[in-house]
Protein backbone atom coordinates (compact mmCIF):
# COMPACT_ATOMS: atom_id res chain seq x y z
CA UNK A 1 0.00 0.00 0.00
CA UNK A 2 3.03 2.16 0.82
CA UNK A 3 4.20 1.62 -2.22
CA UNK A 4 1.53 2.70 -4.62
CA UNK A 5 1.07 5.78 -2.49
CA UNK A 6 4.33 6.48 -3.19
CA UNK A 7 3.84 6.20 -7.21
CA UNK A 8 0.39 7.92 -6.40
CA UNK A 9 2.55 11.12 -5.35
CA UNK A 10 5.30 10.60 -7.82
CA UNK A 11 2.35 10.38 -10.93
CA UNK A 12 0.98 13.96 -9.24
CA UNK A 13 4.60 15.64 -9.24
CA UNK A 14 4.96 14.69 -12.39
CA UNK A 15 1.59 15.86 -13.31
CA UNK A 16 2.12 19.36 -11.53
CA UNK A 17 5.84 19.77 -12.74
CA UNK A 18 4.58 19.35 -16.49
CA UNK A 19 1.95 21.80 -15.71
CA UNK A 20 4.34 24.36 -14.19
CA UNK A 21 6.43 23.80 -17.23
CA UNK A 22 3.98 24.53 -19.93
CA UNK A 23 2.70 27.63 -17.72
CA UNK A 24 6.30 28.88 -17.86
CA UNK A 25 6.71 28.03 -21.94
CA UNK A 26 3.43 30.23 -21.94
CA UNK A 27 4.91 32.93 -20.17
CA UNK A 28 7.75 33.33 -22.21
CA UNK A 29 6.06 33.36 -25.43
CA UNK A 30 3.12 34.75 -24.82
CA UNK A 31 4.25 38.25 -25.85
CA UNK A 32 6.14 37.02 -29.14
CA UNK A 33 3.21 35.00 -29.73
CA UNK A 34 0.83 38.61 -29.04
CA UNK A 35 2.77 40.26 -31.69
CA UNK A 36 2.36 37.75 -33.92
CA UNK A 37 -1.25 37.93 -33.88
CA UNK A 38 -1.72 41.36 -33.73
CA UNK A 39 0.54 41.53 -36.73
CA UNK A 40 -1.38 38.94 -38.72
CA UNK A 41 -5.07 40.53 -38.17
CA UNK A 42 -4.42 44.08 -37.20
CA UNK A 43 -5.30 43.59 -33.31
CA UNK A 44 -5.33 46.70 -31.34
CA UNK A 45 -4.58 48.50 -34.08
CA UNK A 46 -1.25 47.07 -35.20
CA UNK A 47 -0.27 47.84 -38.57
CA UNK A 48 1.37 45.93 -41.31
CA UNK A 49 5.02 45.29 -42.84
CA UNK A 50 4.96 44.74 -46.34
CA UNK A 51 8.20 44.88 -49.08
CA UNK A 52 5.92 47.14 -51.43
CA UNK A 53 3.12 48.67 -52.04
CA UNK A 54 -0.02 47.07 -53.75
CA UNK A 55 0.03 48.39 -57.06
CA UNK A 56 -3.10 49.88 -57.01
CA UNK A 57 -4.19 53.39 -55.95
CA UNK A 58 -7.99 53.71 -55.58
CA UNK A 59 -10.15 57.49 -55.49
CA UNK A 60 -10.92 57.52 -51.87
CA UNK A 61 -8.43 58.84 -49.89
CA UNK A 62 -7.89 58.89 -45.90
CA UNK A 63 -6.31 61.50 -43.92
CA UNK A 64 -3.01 60.04 -41.50
CA UNK A 65 -2.30 61.48 -38.66
CA UNK A 66 1.17 61.32 -36.58
CA UNK A 67 1.25 61.30 -32.81
CA UNK A 68 4.19 60.67 -30.54
CA UNK A 69 5.43 59.65 -27.29
CA UNK A 70 8.49 58.77 -24.98
CA UNK A 71 9.23 56.89 -21.86
CA UNK A 72 10.30 58.93 -18.92
CA UNK A 73 13.55 57.43 -18.52
CA UNK A 74 14.82 57.80 -21.74
CA UNK A 75 16.33 61.44 -22.61
CA UNK A 76 15.05 62.10 -26.02
CA UNK A 77 13.14 64.52 -28.33
CA UNK A 78 11.01 63.05 -30.84
CA UNK A 79 8.51 64.70 -32.99
CA UNK A 80 7.00 63.76 -36.37
CA UNK A 81 8.32 66.70 -39.33
CA UNK A 82 4.56 66.60 -40.36
CA UNK A 83 1.57 66.44 -38.54
CA UNK A 84 -0.68 64.64 -41.46
CA UNK A 85 -0.59 63.70 -44.76
CA UNK A 86 -3.86 63.10 -46.73
CA UNK A 87 -2.98 59.86 -49.21
CA UNK A 88 -5.40 58.21 -51.30
CA UNK A 89 -5.90 54.29 -50.59
CA UNK A 90 -2.86 52.54 -52.54
CA UNK A 91 -0.57 55.47 -52.85
CA UNK A 92 2.92 54.83 -50.96
CA UNK A 93 4.07 58.00 -49.21
CA UNK A 94 7.09 59.62 -47.37
CA UNK A 95 6.91 60.58 -43.99
CA UNK A 96 9.42 61.34 -41.12
CA UNK A 97 10.22 61.90 -37.58
CA UNK A 98 13.14 63.68 -35.84
CA UNK A 99 14.43 61.89 -32.97
CA UNK A 100 17.44 63.86 -30.42
CA UNK A 101 19.27 62.45 -27.74
CA UNK A 102 19.53 64.81 -24.93
CA UNK A 103 21.82 63.21 -23.07
CA UNK A 104 25.18 62.37 -22.50
CA UNK A 105 25.60 59.35 -23.61
CA UNK A 106 25.14 56.89 -26.47
CA UNK A 107 21.32 54.92 -26.34
CA UNK A 108 19.77 52.25 -27.95
CA UNK A 109 16.10 52.64 -28.20
CA UNK A 110 13.07 50.54 -29.35
CA UNK A 111 9.60 51.94 -30.88
CA UNK A 112 6.84 50.86 -30.46
CA UNK A 113 3.58 51.70 -32.65
CA UNK A 114 0.09 51.25 -33.22
CA UNK A 115 -3.19 52.99 -35.58
CA UNK A 116 -6.49 54.68 -34.31
CA UNK A 117 -8.99 53.57 -35.40
CA UNK A 118 -7.78 49.55 -34.96
CA UNK A 119 -9.90 48.35 -37.46
CA UNK A 120 -7.72 50.12 -39.88
CA UNK A 121 -4.74 48.36 -39.05
CA UNK A 122 -5.26 45.69 -40.90
CA UNK A 123 -4.63 47.69 -43.86
CA UNK A 124 -2.00 49.89 -42.74
CA UNK A 125 1.22 48.77 -44.46
CA UNK A 126 4.58 49.74 -43.78
CA UNK A 127 7.75 49.12 -46.61
CA UNK A 128 10.02 51.11 -44.63
CA UNK A 129 10.09 51.97 -40.38
CA UNK A 130 12.72 53.19 -38.04
CA UNK A 131 10.44 50.80 -35.91
CA UNK A 132 12.07 47.58 -37.07
CA UNK A 133 14.76 47.11 -35.23
CA UNK A 134 16.29 48.44 -31.72
CA UNK A 135 18.26 51.82 -33.41
CA UNK A 136 21.52 53.63 -31.16
CA UNK A 137 21.60 57.32 -31.37
CA UNK A 138 24.68 59.12 -30.06
CA UNK A 139 24.64 61.81 -27.41
CA UNK A 140 24.06 65.53 -28.71
CA UNK A 141 22.46 64.11 -32.28
CA UNK A 142 19.54 63.95 -34.42
CA UNK A 143 18.21 61.50 -36.59
CA UNK A 144 15.50 62.51 -39.50
CA UNK A 145 14.02 59.32 -39.64
CA UNK A 146 11.80 57.98 -42.91
CA UNK A 147 8.76 56.02 -42.54
CA UNK A 148 7.67 54.73 -46.08
CA UNK A 149 3.78 53.49 -45.94
CA UNK A 150 0.29 52.87 -47.76
CA UNK A 151 -3.46 52.30 -46.97
CA UNK A 152 -4.14 49.21 -48.73
CA UNK A 153 -7.14 49.89 -51.41
CA UNK A 154 -8.42 46.15 -49.35
CA UNK A 155 -9.82 49.02 -46.50
CA UNK A 156 -12.47 50.42 -49.24
CA UNK A 157 -13.98 46.81 -49.90
CA UNK A 158 -14.55 46.65 -45.70
CA UNK A 159 -17.98 47.46 -44.81
CA UNK A 160 -16.78 47.47 -41.20
CA UNK A 161 -14.19 50.01 -42.42
CA UNK A 162 -16.52 52.58 -44.14
CA UNK A 163 -16.39 55.36 -41.84
CA UNK A 164 -12.73 55.42 -41.73
CA UNK A 165 -11.79 59.05 -43.18
CA UNK A 166 -8.73 59.61 -40.63
CA UNK A 167 -6.11 57.37 -39.36
CA UNK A 168 -3.47 58.07 -36.33
CA UNK A 169 -0.37 56.37 -36.52
CA UNK A 170 1.20 56.72 -33.38
CA UNK A 171 4.89 55.79 -31.79
CA UNK A 172 6.54 55.62 -28.40
CA UNK A 173 9.91 55.37 -27.99
CA UNK A 174 11.55 53.37 -25.17
CA UNK A 175 15.15 52.13 -23.84
CA UNK A 176 15.58 49.24 -25.54
CA UNK A 177 16.28 47.01 -22.08
CA UNK A 178 17.68 43.94 -24.14
CA UNK A 179 19.04 45.57 -27.25
CA UNK A 180 18.28 43.24 -30.52
CA UNK A 181 19.23 43.77 -34.33
CA UNK A 182 20.58 47.00 -33.56
CA UNK A 183 21.18 49.94 -36.20
CA UNK A 184 22.45 53.52 -35.99
CA UNK A 185 20.08 56.08 -37.13
CA UNK A 186 23.21 58.16 -38.41
CA UNK A 187 22.50 55.90 -41.14
CA UNK A 188 19.84 58.29 -42.09
CA UNK A 189 22.28 60.90 -42.82
CA UNK A 190 22.16 62.25 -45.70
CA UNK A 191 26.10 62.91 -45.63
CA UNK A 192 26.81 59.47 -44.80
CA UNK A 193 28.52 57.49 -46.97
CA UNK A 194 27.10 54.66 -49.15
CA UNK A 195 26.69 51.85 -47.21
CA UNK A 196 26.98 48.41 -49.92
CA UNK A 197 26.39 46.20 -46.36
CA UNK A 198 23.04 48.13 -45.52
CA UNK A 199 22.34 47.95 -49.05
CA UNK A 200 22.66 43.71 -49.44
CA UNK A 201 20.07 43.77 -46.40
CA UNK A 202 17.57 46.81 -48.58
CA UNK A 203 17.82 44.54 -51.73
CA UNK A 204 16.86 41.20 -49.74
CA UNK A 205 14.15 43.28 -48.34
CA UNK A 206 12.78 45.47 -51.28
CA UNK A 207 14.26 43.61 -54.28
CA UNK A 208 14.67 39.83 -54.27
CA UNK A 209 11.06 38.59 -54.74
CA UNK A 210 11.74 40.47 -58.45
CA UNK A 211 15.47 40.11 -58.97
CA UNK A 212 18.54 37.99 -58.69
CA UNK A 213 21.96 38.81 -59.06
CA UNK A 214 22.94 36.34 -61.70
CA UNK A 215 19.38 35.31 -63.48
CA UNK A 216 16.33 36.35 -64.36
CA UNK A 217 13.26 36.09 -62.24
CA UNK A 218 10.34 38.34 -62.75
CA UNK A 219 12.69 40.94 -63.68
CA UNK A 220 16.15 40.63 -65.43
CA UNK A 221 19.61 39.99 -63.27
CA UNK A 222 21.31 42.95 -61.87
CA UNK A 223 24.77 41.38 -61.27
CA UNK A 224 25.98 43.54 -63.83
CA UNK A 225 23.73 46.25 -63.95
CA UNK A 226 26.44 49.02 -63.80
CA UNK A 227 27.42 50.15 -67.44
CA UNK A 228 25.54 47.81 -69.24
CA UNK A 229 22.83 49.27 -71.54
CA UNK A 230 18.86 49.52 -70.23
CA UNK A 231 17.38 47.00 -71.98
CA UNK A 232 20.14 44.47 -73.17
CA UNK A 233 20.57 41.55 -70.32
CA UNK A 234 20.39 38.36 -72.35
CA UNK A 235 17.05 36.57 -71.57
CA UNK A 236 14.94 38.98 -70.58
CA UNK A 237 11.96 40.51 -72.81
CA UNK A 238 12.06 44.30 -71.84
CA UNK A 239 9.51 46.90 -72.54
CA UNK A 240 10.06 48.75 -75.81
CA UNK A 241 9.90 51.32 -73.55
CA UNK A 242 12.80 50.71 -71.65
CA UNK A 243 14.77 50.13 -74.84
CA UNK A 244 13.96 53.30 -75.82
CA UNK A 245 15.35 55.73 -73.31
CA UNK A 246 19.09 53.70 -74.64
CA UNK A 247 20.37 54.87 -70.64
CA UNK A 248 23.58 52.99 -69.75
CA UNK A 249 23.22 52.17 -66.08
CA UNK A 250 25.63 54.55 -64.08
CA UNK A 251 24.70 55.65 -60.17
CA UNK A 252 22.97 58.45 -61.26
CA UNK A 253 20.63 56.97 -63.71
CA UNK A 254 20.08 54.03 -61.38
CA UNK A 255 19.08 56.49 -58.69
CA UNK A 256 16.69 58.75 -61.11
CA UNK A 257 15.33 55.11 -61.86
CA UNK A 258 14.18 53.72 -58.45
CA UNK A 259 13.02 57.04 -57.47
CA UNK A 260 10.15 56.57 -60.25
CA UNK A 261 10.39 54.02 -62.90
CA UNK A 262 7.70 55.56 -64.71
CA UNK A 263 8.85 58.76 -64.96
CA UNK A 264 12.36 57.44 -66.39
CA UNK A 265 10.37 55.48 -69.07
CA UNK A 266 6.51 55.70 -68.68
CA UNK A 267 4.52 52.25 -69.92
CA UNK A 268 7.78 50.43 -69.08
CA UNK A 269 6.84 47.18 -66.45
CA UNK A 270 8.78 48.29 -63.47
CA UNK A 271 5.81 49.32 -60.87
CA UNK A 272 7.98 50.04 -57.90
CA UNK A 273 9.26 53.37 -56.51
CA UNK A 274 12.20 53.30 -53.75
CA UNK A 275 11.34 56.75 -52.30
CA UNK A 276 14.27 57.28 -49.52
CA UNK A 277 16.88 58.61 -50.97
CA UNK A 278 19.38 56.83 -48.37
CA UNK A 279 17.83 53.73 -49.53
CA UNK A 280 18.33 54.31 -53.18
CA UNK A 281 22.07 55.06 -52.50
CA UNK A 282 22.81 51.87 -50.05
CA UNK A 283 20.68 49.63 -52.89
CA UNK A 284 23.01 51.18 -55.48
CA UNK A 285 26.12 50.51 -52.99
CA UNK A 286 25.15 47.34 -52.96
CA UNK A 287 25.06 46.67 -56.87
CA UNK A 288 28.28 48.21 -57.20
CA UNK A 289 29.74 46.22 -54.39
CA UNK A 290 28.38 43.13 -56.83
CA UNK A 291 29.82 44.33 -60.01
CA UNK A 292 33.65 44.59 -58.44
CA UNK A 293 33.32 41.59 -57.18
CA UNK A 294 32.00 39.84 -60.54
CA UNK A 295 34.99 41.93 -62.21
CA UNK A 296 37.44 40.69 -59.82
CA UNK A 297 36.47 36.99 -60.27
CA UNK A 298 36.46 37.78 -64.29
CA UNK A 299 40.24 39.62 -63.81
CA UNK A 300 39.40 42.59 -65.45
CA UNK A 301 39.41 46.40 -64.28
CA UNK A 302 35.98 47.54 -63.03
CA UNK A 303 35.24 51.35 -65.31
CA UNK A 304 34.56 54.17 -62.91
CA UNK A 305 30.93 55.58 -62.61
CA UNK A 306 31.04 58.31 -60.24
Amino acid sequence: MAAGRRRRNMRTVIVLGGVVAAMLTLVAFSVPLYRLFCAATGYNGTTQRVAEDAGAISKRSVTVQFSTSIAPNLPWRFVPMQRAVQVHLGEERLVYFSATNTGDKPIIGHATFNVTPAKAGLYFDKIQCFCFSDEELAPGKTAIMPVDFFVDPALDKDPNAKDVSTITLSYTFFRADKPDDIRRLSRFDPNAPPDPVRGARLFADRCSGCHAADRVKIGPPLGTVFDRVAGSAPGYPYSAALKGTHLTWTIANLDRWLADPQAVAPGNKMPIKVLEPNTRRDIIAYLEHLRADQTAESGAAAPATR
